[in-house]
């Protein structure tokens, strides 16, 4: 079990100088759906994603001696350059959670800037880039100022960790291509605690894999991805679901390993449709789909049939439609693209992206 409590990162008050640190983290695409928790971010089954490449947050974090001791985490911040108050409160709440992990959290103050490539809230993982950003950020400060942290795969075990905390599928975007998190007996290293990468064991063919996520609406959700998680707690179908899942993810390794483009369609489109029928039977039960949803993955069906392409939907909790496909057939359907399923788009909004190579720092 790890335990990244550590009251030794304590600063000398005497020689704090002030720094900018900057992330750029991008968003994932659960294959394997994880929807439902327990304890403090853990989850119930386990789950495998793609690394995104376009969707991404860019965060900006600046810090100095901490002059306001009145107050626990000193902390502006801004998103999309303006102030948000209510992002702030979410952040100050979990860097206050944190610091019995970065006990110098409490000795700085903190200007943290947000900046996404894509909607908030719609169904894209927001909180799995800005998360995964923010713990990059603090994990690349504890390094700098502390000289830990050296090693590139325990940074990223602690940044996935630490991502963890903040969001449950944020700990998967530290990784390049591909990243698992959740304990699987099949699995060497898999863990609740952090995610682990899962670049090696794949296909190449699955490294420049396209994801165009169609945007069906750019609202914001109606119920949000924490309080769907908690309502598997009373879902009659949770337990069946949890067995499904570690089975389904079985499989869906094997297909990965041997570019098996027929199997992991399937399954990953089944996927996508049980997170939702699993929302739909909740107590109260809600839909997140819209009908041009519906349409959309019938005229992708509709073109699979038709043409024989390996082309294949999945949605995050939300509304928006990801087109999963490879490389070597992007000119074969980007009229389809164009010509049947942007114009179902909230304003034609499409954004066109791929299989990434992980975080950057800026």
């Amino acid at each position: 079990m790890i335990d990244y409590k550590n009251p030794k990162l304590i600063l000398d008050s005497s020689n704090v100088k002030e720094g900018k640190i900057s992330w750029q983290s991008p968003s994932n695409i659960a294959l394997v759906k994880y929807w439902g928790k327990h304890g403090i971010q853990l989850p119930r089954n386990p789950s495998i994603s793609l690394t995104l490449d376009e969707a991404h947050t860019k965060t900006f974090m600046s810090y100095s001696p901490k002059k306001n001791l009145d107050v626990d985490i000193d902390l502006d911040f801004y998103f999309e350059g303006q102030p948000n108050q209510a992002f702030a409160n979410k952040i100050v709440k979990f860097l206050s959670g944190l610091s019995e992990i970065f006990p110098f959290v409490k000795q700085l103050k903190f200007k943290i800037e947000s900046e996404n490539s894509f909607p908030h809230s719609s169904g894209i993982a927001s909180s799995a880039s800005s998360m995964s950003a923010l713990a990059l950020c603090l994990c690349t400060l504890e390094s700098d100022l502390f000289g830990t942290l050296k090693d590139d795969k325990e940074f990223r075990r602690k940044a996935s960790y630490i991502s963890r905390l903040g969001s449950g599928s944020a700990c998967r975007s530290v990784y390049a291509h591909a990243g698992l998190w959740g304990t699987s007996g099949s699995i060497k290293d898999s863990s609740d605690l952090y995610a682990i990468p899962y670049q090696d064991e794949i296909h190449k063919i699955f490294k420049t894999f396209h994801d165009d996520i169609l945007i069906v609406s750019q609202g914001e959700k109606a119920v949000s991805s924490r309080a769907g998680h908690a309502l598997m707690d009373g879902n009659d179908y949770a337990a069946p679901r949890y067995k499904q899942a570690n089975q389904r993810l079985h499989r869906l390794l094997a297909a990965m390993k041997s570019g098996d483009l027929e199997t992991f369609g399937n399954i990953t489109e089944n996927e996508a449709l049980t997170l939702h029928a699993l929302m739909m039977t909740s107590n109260p039960a809600y839909i997140l789909m819209k009908p041009n949803s519906l349409e959309m993955i019938n005229r992708i069906r509709n073109f699979r049939a038709d043409t024989g392409h390996p082309i294949y939907f999945t949605l995050d909790a939300g509304p928006n439609i990801h087109l999963l496909y490879p490389d070597n057939i992007y000119f074969d359907v980007k009229d389809f693209i164009q010509t049947e399923l942007v114009p179902l788009c909230e304003n034609g909004m499409m954004i066109p992206d791929k299989v990434g190579l992980g975080p950057l720092q800026l």
